[in-house]
């Protein structure tokens, strides 16, 4: 099975594993879900992630976060998609509920959260938006 768009269903299945109050949910595993995994847990969205087996490909355990029985992550929506791009430049990058949320950016330096895309004077591909 191919999938469209693997980052949208990694977050979907994210937003779908918070509502059902699950400790951990499994997403197949590639380099790009693990460095926006990386930013998540930087930012403090998500306990971890781990590399395991998965149908006999490689996947990954992703550990939710939860804070006073709340998820951790109360929004994550998918902003660049395959059938439409969004790309701004480091002075242009959105900020997500008054700078409480991130914006996850896809820039040359790697994937990168919006504080750290500003840091650095990189734009790029805005990927999701978390808060």
């Amino acid at each position: 099975m191919s999938l469209t768009d693997p980052l949208g269903d990694m977050l979907t299945r994210i937003r779908n594993g918070q509502q059902a109050r699950k400790d951990s949910v499994m997403s197949p595993a590639s380099k790009l879900r693990t460095r926006v995994l990386d930013v998540l847990q930087r930012e403090g969205y998500i306990r971890g992630y781990s590399e395991e087996e998965l149908a006999g490909h490689g996947g990954i355990r992703i550990e939710l976060k939860y804070f006073e029985g709340q998820p951790a992550i109360r929004h994550v929506a998918r902003v660049s998609k395959p059938g439409r791009r969004v790309y701004s430049g480091s002075k242009e990058l959105p900020r997500v509920r008054n700078g409480l949320g991130i914006t996850i950016v896809s820039t040359p330096r790697g994937v990168l959260s919006d504080a750290e895309a500003r840091e650095h004077n990189v734009g790029g591909e805005i990927l999701a938006e978390v808060f």
